[in-house]
Parts: structure tokens; C-alpha cells; sequence
């Protein structure tokens, strides 16, 4: 079940983040396991929601809001218990149904990043706009190498046919 997320859930949110990034430390990326999560502004600002388990605990969740008229994927993470089965997936299409464009940044070389996006139908975005270059920039900022980040869209289902 998909639902929004509730205030108290929020720093629960933080520890499935964390937990998810573990899986960087396998491909020798421990700066990206050991980078805080976002943050509980951030996650009070944004739209979340969570994908909830047998006992109505959220295992995953998605943090969106509007960048340049698209709706922006800030972080979707999956608890690594409930990993590699289309949760993340699902939650990607909750979000795509409001039948707008959807965009997110993510590492281009990382085989459960761009490859898999690219799996659900997202592109390489060609020329950032405003609200992406900020938020690459912005990443930058942090020590994300820009060479190894991709800003990514999904187009409406009526636009990619």
C-alpha cells in the first residue's frame, strides 16, 4: 500500500535512507553511505510518500516537489529487507500517474541508478534547466562529482508515445 507520509514517520524515513545506502560501500563508494540523509526540513517540505509493509510500516519511500513545472524525484529509497521487489518501481509510478513530467538526478554509472531508471522509461535529460542545473550544482557543492551525475526525465505517458 502507498500512502503519504505522516510527520512522525519522518526520521524513520532518514533510517531506511541510510539503510539503503549501505550498497555504495560494495562498489567502493563509503563517502555516499556515510552522507547524512535528507533532511527532516527537507522532508517536511517536500510530498512523501511511503510504501508500507504487513504491519503498516513504511519500507520505502519517495520525496518529491516541482522543479520547473516537472515533479522532481528528491530521494526514493528502499529498505535493503524489501529491496529488488518493484517497490521502488511502484513508487515511481504512484508518482508518474498525476501524469506529469517527472524528473531526478542520480549517478550515471551506478547499475541501480541511471540503468535502472532507464529500465522504467527515463532519458538523459538533453540541456538542464534552471531549477536541474541548480539542484547538480547544489550537489556539486556537496562533493558529488558532476561527471558522475545525470539529471533523467520521464515523460508523460501521452508525450512518449
Amino acid at each position: 500500500m502507498i500512502r503519504l507520509a505522516q510527520p512522525a514517520e519522518l526520521p524513520y524515513l532518514q533510517e531506511i535512507e541510510n539503510a539503503s545506502c549501505e550498497v555504495f560501500r560494495d562498489i567502493g563508494m563509503p563517502e555516499i553511505a556515510d552522507d547524512d540523509p535528507i533532511s527532516l526540513e527537507a522532508l517536511a517540505e517536500h510530498e512523501v510518500w511511503v510504501a508500507v509493509g504487513e504491519q503498516g510500516v513504511p519500507v520505502a519511500f519517495i520525496a518529491t516537489g516541482d522543479v520547473d513545472g516537472a515533479t522532481h524525484i528528491h530521494q526514493v529509497s528502499v529498505h535493503p529487507s524489501h529491496a529488488r521487489q518493484g517497490i521502488g518501481a511502484a513508487l515511481i509510478e504512484h508518482v508518474r500517474r498525476a501524469g506529469r513530467t517527472v524528473t531526478l538526478t542520480t549517478f550515471r554509472d551506478v547499475p541501480w541508478n541511471a540503468p535502472y531508471y532507464e529500465r522504467l522509461g527515463f532519458r538523459p535529460v538533453t540541456g538542464t534547466s534552471p531549477g536541474l542545473a541548480e539542484i547538480m550544482s547544489e550537489e556539486a557543492s556537496r562533493g558529488l562529482d558532476p561527471a558522475t551525475r545525470l539529471a533523467m526525465v520521464l515523460l508523460p505517458a501521452q508525450e512518449r508515445a
